[in-house]
């Protein structure tokens, strides 16, 4: 194994090809080892606004933006802009010679649902860090990926990306403290040693401001949410995917759910979630509490041949919910144009149920991996 990925070719030529290649390198070369990189394990103290930017020790990190939002008349929209960090040298004690070495591949995607159109527009971009065209800056306070990016300023996080034929511009502002999920520093994954992530969320970011679909602006307003983990590890192989809801309720409350798929179609025991009650205060849900039932409608995706089922019963019974998903878009899948990085389905949802016979409400949205291709780094 190399000690670092450098494409051939010029530093601006290597291009998009070479950079899938690195991706494909890391994933085959590297997988099943750890390569000098730190594994997430119990007791690791989170510092903020530390914890909020890169941490190149570890292999894999994401940051995860998704959003329910409507202008003053009613139309609704729902947004995705992701910005993945996925290092491919096999030893990072070795120092970079140049800018344009590959030490991380930056992977970015930005997705809009015009929810009242029936639209899904979607982009995608990858990058070197080189000299400043991709990276996550604690003395910044910035992550961003060319002109996608997103800025801190104090607690609030502005986020823009301009795509091909529509645009955000947002500003979001915590309405509660970050969630750190799992139990003791750790969302356990596997059975094993650092199967698992490091896995902090804003669940409930108050959002502002415009959204550009086709050169027409439109003022919108909405609650957001934000993921960010970081592993070397995660999955075992027996598993094929997850299912993955974050949903925000007009009682003030959030949930956080995913059901992980092992191959055979059974549900994985290290299935988990986070419940956060309107004071933001967290509770760790193990996967005999609560239950994820696909029922009713499929969507088949014509690009990649996978099957989504797009409605969905929740039960979790020390909270007394009972949840009926469904969504009004069925085309949200992110089909990928590279062969090292798999297509998934993420999309806007809405909630329906009852907490103790009371009926409640609310929206969110859902991840669905391993319908159609390889599991998508999450």
């Amino acid at each position: 194994m190399r000690e670092r990925c450098t494409p051939q070719g010029t530093a601006r030529g290597a291009g998009l090809a070479a950079l899938a290649a690195c991706v494909l390198l890391a994933a085959l070369g590297l997988a099943g080892q750890e390569g000098g990189y730190r594994l997430a394990l119990p007791g690791y103290r989170y510092e903020f606004p530390r914890d909020h930017f890169s941490h190149p020790e570890f292999r894999t990190e994401w940051w995860y933006y998704t959003g329910n939002l409507r202008t003053h008349q009613g139309r609704a929209f729902g947004f995705e802009l992701t910005f993945f960090r996925q290092a491919v040298a096999a030893d990072r004690s070795v120092r970079s010679s140049s800018p344009w070495d590959v030490r991380d591949v930056y992977l970015a995607h930005f997705a809009l649902s015009d929810l009242e159109n029936g639209r899904f527009l979607r982009d995608q971009r990858m990058n070197r860090a080189g000299p400043g065209l991709a990276g996550a800056s604690l003395e910044a306070r910035r992550v961003w990926n060319g002109n996608w990016q997103v800025q801190w300023s104090g607690e609030e996080q502005r986020l823009q990306a301009i795509g091909r034929s529509y645009a955000i511009r947002l500003a979001l502002r915590p309405a509660k403290p970050p969630v750190v999920h799992g139990v003791d520093g750790v969302s356990q994954k596997a059975e094993g040693a650092g199967r698992a992530s490091h896995y902090i969320s804003f669940t409930r970011l108050e959002t502002t401001g415009t959204i550009e679909v086709e050169g027409e602006p439109y003022e919108v307003e909405g609650l957001s949410w934000m993921d960010h983990e970081f592993f070397t590890h995660q999955l075992n192989p027996g598993q094929s995917g997850w299912d993955w809801f974050s949903l925000q309720l007009d009682d003030g409350t959030d949930l956080m759910l995913y059901r992980l798929r092992r191959g055979d179609g059974s549900v994985d025991p290290f299935s988990a979630g986070t419940y956060v009650d309107a004071a933001g205060r967290a509770r760790h849900l193990a996967s005999s509490d609560f239950r994820l039932e696909p029922r009713g409608r499929t969507w088949k995706s014509p690009a990649t041949g996978g099957a989504y089922p797009l409605e969905w019963t929740i039960t979790v019974n020390p909270l007394a919910l009972s949840l009926q998903l469904s969504t009004p878009l069925e085309a949200q899948e992110i089909v990928s144009r590279h062969p090292s990085v798999p297509s998934y389905w993420e999309g806007a949802i809405r909630v329906a149920g009852t907490r103790g016979g009371t009926p409640i409400a609310g929206s969110g949205y859902l991840e669905m991996t391993g319908y159609g291709g390889r599991v998508v780094l999450r």
